[in-house]
């Protein structure tokens, strides 16, 4: 089967299609697999708003070198967002100057440095889409049952059926979406039957082998209007996990969101509840993004209106070694994958 859908791609002749890879983890298979190159002229990718680190706009690493070079105060996160410039440095610059950083694999693991240091409060950066944003919940619960209070979080938390709905309506060429995967667990595929529905575009849930996103591509050439179809039946269900959208619920609420590329989304964010504002480190009026001012183009590529090829600093200046913006510093990057794959 998989080579009839290859041969059948590759030789597609019918109405031109672009096709919005949203999942920052479906660039990477894609271009690891060399997937654009199996694909007919008529079928064109591009990449979307699914890298949660990408979409973060600099007044939230502004914050966070800020606290990171506050007495008594460390930041805590994950390797990729180190490197990602705010306005004027990144924490990795911040950390040479002696801003305090510490990076970890899991987020639990500031669990064990704040028993360790009681008299520092402990800030994680917490950024992420529906697929992580549970956890965060699961630490909130041990934090209020084990009455921590030496660890607070800074949020960028955002959800995707907005950030498609502004998508859909800014770039009237794309012709299908495949839905992220990891996100589709939590929501489930249902949610993306409605948006399919409500903008007339057909969605693909796709997994992450180049077989099953294959597969997914094949299925969008034969969709047409608001039909939709879940492809990765083995982990998504139709109504997603419900018992981690409740404990979500419990602890986070609905807000605008800032994103690279887009500027203010509408109920596309989560915050904190008041009553648990106390665990907040400063994530409000997070919302200005002065990083594309040295010529970084990389939220026109998170909103799908650019390639990265088409970045005037895009290997040129911009390489995964010394990365400007944080489409080539994020693992799943679109301009880091452009790049490592030779992606054209």
């Amino acid at each position: 089967m998989t080579d009839k859908i290859t041969e059948y791609l590759k030789n597609y002749d019918g109405e031109p299609k672009v096709i919005m890879e949203v999942c920052g983890t479906h660039t990477a298979s894609i271009s690891e697999n060399g997937i654009p190159s199996m694909l007919s002229d008529k079928i064109k990718l591009v990449s979307g708003p699914g890298c949660p680190v990408c979409v973060t706009v600099s007044a939230y690493i502004d914050k966070l070198v800020e606290l990171a070079l506050t007495r008594n105060v460390c930041v805590v996160t994950f390797g990729d967002l180190m490197r990602v410039r705010g306005s004027e440095r990144s924490l990795s610059d911040a950390a040479a100057d002696g801003a305090n950083v510490e990076m970890v694999y899991s987020p639990f693991d500031i669990f064990a440095l704040a028993e360790k240091s009681p008299d520092t409060l402990f800030v994680f950066a917490a950024v992420g889409f529906e697929t992580t944003t549970p956890i965060y919940a699961l630490m909130l619960e041990r934090i209020t049952n084990e009455g921590i209070d030496n660890i607070k979080f800074l949020t960028a938390l955002k959800t995707m059926p907005e950030a498609i709905r502004t998508v859909a309506r800014e770039n009237s060429a794309i012709t299908g979406f495949l839905a992220p995967g990891h996100v589709s667990v939590i929501t489930g595929s249902d949610l993306f039957s409605e948006l399919a529905k409500e903008l007339g575009i057909p969605f693909a849930v796709a997994g992450f082998t180049g077989g099953e996103l294959l597969a997914a591509i094949y299925a969008l050439t034969k969709l047409n209007g608001g039909k939709s179809v879940n492809m990765y039946t083995s982990v998504v269900t139709a109504e997603g996990n419900t018992a981690a959208r409740e404990c979500v619920k419990k602890y986070f609420t609905t807000s605008p969101a800032a994103w690279r590329g887009f500027g203010i989304i509408e109920n596309s964010g989560l915050i904190l509840r008041g009553e648990f504002a106390r665990y907040d480190a400063g994530s409000a009026e997070l919302t200005y993004d002065k990083s594309d001012d040295s010529g970084c183009r990389c939220g026109a590529v998170t909103a799908g209106r650019l390639s990265p090829a088409e970045c005037p600093l895009f290997s040129k200046v911009c390489t995964p070694s010394a990365p400007r913006g944080a489409c080539m510093v994020s693992t799943e990057g679109s301009c880091f994958h452009y790049y490592m794959n030779n992606r054209k």
